[in-house]
């Protein structure tokens, strides 16, 4: 494990108040960040729209070494750069951007198997527009962050990392 990635770190997202935080396994706060979750609130269906709760893990981490603002589709970069104009030539688009950190579900039948899998689902933490606002309930199911956090949070946290969603 690289010098730079703290052993033993957690994170938690708590949906009510739209923060995540990287803390030790003791307990200590590493750090804080703003996030913006699923518009149709917390919820584990497929199809939903729903950020699942419960305990999950990192189970992927990709993107590293891609520039900011890096646009991705099926979990591969496009190529694109994102910027407004490629927004305005692209409306309604769900921009996945910079870095992701794919989740999988750990409680069999709650955010782990058939009708509720997390992975299946393809629930990430992401970057984001820095134009889409922070703190308010606007994704489609996924954890999206501000580009600049997306990156500082990518190279503290290892594949493995348990992540709790509540």
């Amino acid at each position: 494990m690289p010098d730079n990635k703290p052993p033993g770190v957690t994170l938690s997202i708590d949906i009510a108040n739209q923060f995540l935080t990287l803390a030790t396994q003791s307990g200590d706060i590493i750090a804080r960040y703003p996030v913006s979750t699923g518009l149709n609130g917390p919820g584990q269906a497929d199809g939903s729209g729903c950020t699942p709760v419960g305990k999950h893990y990192i189970r992927a981490r990709i993107g590293a070494g891609q520039p900011l603002n890096t646009v991705y589709r099926g979990r591969r970069p496009t190529g694109e750069i994102y910027s407004q104009s490629l927004a305005s030539a692209n409306p309604g688009r769900d921009w996945i951007l910079t870095r992701i950190l794919w989740l999988c579900g750990c409680e069999w039948g709650r955010n782990r198997g058939p009708g509720v899998d997390t992975f299946r689902r393809f629930i990430y933490i992401h970057g984001t527009p820095d134009s889409e606002p922070m703190g308010v309930a606007r994704s489609h199911g996924c954890i999206r962050m501000r580009n600049t956090d997306i990156v500082e949070l990518f190279d503290r946290v290892p594949a493995g990392t348990p992540v709790s969603i509540y």
